[in-house]
């Protein structure tokens, strides 16, 4: 009996040594396979516990992991797999889970049962113990099992006392580790986005900063060579671009031209100019849509008849073209091609070169307007010297005015003058300039035979107009010169004059004309007919075309309808004058910058970023006023304008 008692006694003392180990195992542990492993061991020393296993529940999907298992007769599943979870008459560590209750059943009871090899797999053991394990709030964790494929190894009642405290101590333990194991994992992730997201962003920079560049190009007059080279290195800087293509639409000669070509096997292209139809390009821009495509799927487009007469070295690993297109108008495609098999394009890079190839086609289009703008200007260089004689004319007039009245001096006149004249003069170039251009389109219709009632109509309404403008223009810069004499009395060198606002700003909408047509875009105005001011007239027309032009480049989108509205007052010897538009309108941080030099929401594509500088310049300068302006995201933009109705003349 004594040596019964120390037995246990000393059976007692490993039990809470062990308990006292699972409790610092808790606290150093990381990892909770380790910490299992060592909660193994430990149960080793005080009772049989060769064959061992813990799992662990998934309480989102309900499956099962068995994290740690050991058997001298059974191999377990893989730690990582997930298992679904048996019904508790065919399982008994399903059991265990489901009731939250230990249970402790022999062999010949689990051969007994119909079903019953545990999970469906594995040999049926002699004696087998399992306990649930459960968090504070007597959910399940899991089980911890214990079993023996020997007869003469079986648990008493002791031991599965034991083995219930264990248990215990080991959910206590698991709580913590899982807790921490929650923790890493969510930092892991969290570290893992972030850097996918500082990738995507450096990604979107790069991306950015080729844009950038590219919108750099259509103002660097450059050649079509040096183009295509530089657009060659921005892509490289984005892909692996090794063999690089450019190929340009003409449809003057239905032919397609390649001005630069980088291509490891052939050298450069096989051919620089070739019929459209021709190729994987004509194939690219007859369907206008980005193709991506390898060794493989060439030979299939071939054989289907989609591609005729291939062009150039055709064992390539993949190839990606994308179409240029402005406004449909397809001006050429982007071409890059690998022959390595290691560098393949998927559709990132697909969407990535269409992209750049859209910005790309806007530069084109952009350099080529620029020579056509140039071309223009030399054919109107007649019709400028022809402008600048009657200037001279006019000049001299005002001399012999000057002389007769004894006014001011001759310079000062000459440039009042000159300041005065230079609004209908200019709009008559602008005029002269438009039906020049319709008039070559219209002749080009007719050489084609297109040309059409309507567009004859069209033509006519265009001519009509123009002239109406030239004609209110030339009349109103000869009525300034019949006028000169009593100008010359009454003004100072500031050119300040008296006029009907109503009517000057009415001749200013109609200089503005050919800016409205095709936009729609009405122009609504509010104003006395009998508003009278003393004032700078060039200052106030600079002022209005400048937010109308704002409001076209900024506000509105091309197709976009909308509606912009003048409003002048007299209120106490101040011309209160607002104007306002129902456009897209900007935000508070836009707002804060709107009258900062060079400062735009569309650089590149028709801001310069001086409108509202000038503007706000002219109303607190020249016209002595004060300016205040709103906005907000879709509301439009309000300007509000104070000025007095006569300034002093200096």
């Amino acid at each position: 009996m004594e040596g019964v008692r120390e037995t246990r006694l000393v059976r007692l003392e490993a039990v809470q040594s062990m308990l006292l180990e699972i409790g610092q195992l808790s606290a150093s542990c990381t990892d909770i396979v380790d910490f299992v492993g060592a909660v193994h061991r430990a149960l080793g020393r005080i009772m049989y516990a060769e064959n061992f296993y813990v799992t662990l529940a998934d309480r989102e999907d309900g499956s099962v992991r068995f994290v740690y298992f050991v058997d001298s007769v059974d191999a377990g599943p893989d730690p990582d797999q997930r298992i679904v979870l048996a019904s508790p008459d065919q399982s008994p560590t399903a059991w265990v889970m489901l009731n939250r209750r230990a249970l402790v059943i022999t062999g010949d009871e689990l051969r007994a049962r119909k079903d019953g090899v545990g999970l469906g797999r594995g040999s049926v053991p002699e004696h087998w113990m399992g306990c649930p394990l459960l968090d504070h709030r007597h959910e399940v964790l899991g089980a911890i099992v214990i079993q023996s494929h020997l007869a003469q190894h079986t648990y008493s009642a002791e031991d599965q006392a034991l083995f219930s405290l264990i248990a215990n101590h080991v959910s206590n333990a698991l709580q913590g580790l899982q807790s921490m194991d929650r923790l890493e994992r969510a930092v892991q992730e969290r570290t893992r986005a972030l850097a996918r997201e500082v990738a995507e962003r450096r990604r979107a920079e790069q991306i950015q900063r080729a844009l950038y560049q590219i919108a750099d190009l259509s103002s660097a007059a450059l050649d079509t060579d040096a183009l295509a080279a530089a657009v060659h290195r921005i892509v490289g800087e984005l892909m692996v671009a090794n063999n690089f293509l450019v190929a340009l639409a003409q449809p003057d000669s239905g032919e397609i031209v390649i001005p630069y070509c980088v291509d490891e096997k052939d050298g450069g292209a096989p051919r620089t100019r070739f019929p459209f139809g021709v190729g994987m390009v004509s194939y690219v821009l007859r369907s206008r849509q980005a193709q991506l495509h390898d060794a493989g799927s060439f030979a299939r487009l071939q054989a289907a008849g989609r591609v005729d007469q291939p062009l150039g070295n055709l064992d390539i690993a993949s190839w990606i073209g994308a179409p240029m297109l402005v406004d449909d108008k397809a001006l050429g495609v982007l071409v890059v091609q690998s022959y390595d098999p290691a560098v393949v394009y998927g559709k990132a890079e697909l969407d990535l070169l269409a992209f750049i190839a859209s910005h790309v086609a806007v530069a084109l289009a952009r350099m080529e307007a620029g020579r056509a703008i140039r071309q223009a200007r030399d054919s109107l260089e007649n019709r400028n010297a022809e402008l600048n004689r009657a200037l001279t004319q006019l000049r001299d007039a005002q001399s012999e005015l000057v002389r007769q009245e004894k006014l001011a001096s001759l310079g000062r006149l000459v440039a009042g003058v000159a300041h005065e004249i230079n609004t209908p003069l200019g709009i008559c170039v602008t005029a002269t300039s438009n039906l020049v251009q319709e008039l070559k389109l219209t002749r080009e219709d007719l050489a084609a035979g297109s040309l059409t009632e309507e567009g004859l109509h069209g033509f006519f309404d265009v001519l009509d107009q123009s002239l109406r403008i030239m004609t209110s223009n030339t009349q109103r810069a000869a009525a300034l010169v019949r006028s000169f004499k009593q100008v010359a009395v009454d003004q100072s060198s500031d050119g300040i004059r008296r006029f009907d606002l109503r009517a000057y700003l009415n001749e200013v909408l109609l200089s503005l004309q050919p800016k409205l047509k095709g936009r729609p875009v009405a122009v609504e105005l509010d104003c006395a007919p009998d508003l009278v001011l003393d004032s700078l007239p060039g200052a106030l027309s600079q002022v209005l075309t400048n937010m109308v032009m704002n409001s076209l480049v900024h506000g509105f989108a091309q197709e976009q309808p909308g509606t912009i509205r003048i409003r002048a007052a007299l209120e106490g010897g101040m011309v209160a004058f607002e104007y306002g538009d129902d456009g897209a309108g900007m935000d508070a941080d836009t707002l804060g910058q709107l009258f900062d030099p060079f400062f735009t929401t569309r650089r590149g594509n028709g801001g310069s970023g001086l409108g509202a500088h000038i503007l706000y310049n002219l109303v607190t300068g020249a016209l002595g006023g004060s300016l205040r302006v709103e906005s907000s995201p879709g509301k439009g933009l309000q300007y509000y304008l104070r000025f007095p109705q006569a300034l002093a003349k200096k």
